[in-house]
């Protein structure tokens, strides 16, 4: 199994950055994907950014030209810069991966708090 641990959240004001970071351990030979959620109050988890072993990227809509995500497969982990903030991306975010086996594990999740 692997297990996944973020850091990196907090309160930021509009307009500022973050960078969050996640990182995995156990059977970390078997991950496949590593990917960004999150889960704003009242809503629904949303996908922000994914990163295959090969280092394709992808990202939402809602958030491209934002965001930038990183993957070191090295030390089995990756990042997720956020610019220009707004107090909509306020939620909590997640990291997730999914093995070889197409099983899908979850972090804890980070809370970040945007303020106008």
């Amino acid at each position: 199994q692997v297990q996944l641990v973020e850091s990196g959240g907090g309160l930021v004001q509009a307009g500022g950055s973050l960078r969050l970071s996640c990182a995995a351990s156990g059977s970390t030979f078997s991950i496949s994907t590593m990917a960004w959620y999150r889960q704003a109050p009242g809503k629904q988890r949303e996908g922000l950014a994914s990163i295959t072993s090969g280092g394709t990227t992808n990202y939402a809509d809602s958030a491209k030209g934002r965001i930038t995500s990183s993957r070191d497969n090295a030390e089995n982990t990756v990042g997720l810069q956020m610019n220009s903030l707004k107090p909509e991306d306020t939620a909590v975010y997640y990291c997730t991966i999914v093995d070889r086996c197409s099983r899908r594990t979850w972090g804890q999740g980070t809370q970040i708090t945007v303020s106008s």
